[in-house]
């Protein structure tokens, strides 16, 4: 996958992500996080999983990036004490 379609399924994914945690990241983090939970997702999908692979701007592969970063920014959460999570 290019550059520019890991950047635009980064952001889908970081956002998508950050909304299921419900945590106040910027939109670079959001990317950065997107980007790692694609990459953390798609290798966890295909090669544990062996149910799919992030190779593409198509659904499957947002909703593999998606559960990655939620994964992602829930360790980053944990490890950080939970700043920037809502707290109701």
């Amino acid at each position: 996958m290019g550059w520019i379609a890991w950047i635009a399924v980064g952001a889908v994914a970081g956002f998508l992500a950050s909304m299921i945690v419900g945590s106040r990241e910027g939109l670079v983090m959001m990317i950065v996080l997107g980007i790692v939970g694609g990459i953390l997702g798609g290798f966890v999908a295909a090669n544990v999983l062996h149910v799919g692979s992030v190779n593409g701007f198509n659904l499957e592969s947002i909703l593999i990036a998606t559960l990655g970063a939620a994964g992602v920014l829930l360790v980053v959460h944990l490890a950080t004490g939970g700043r920037g999570l809502r707290r109701s």
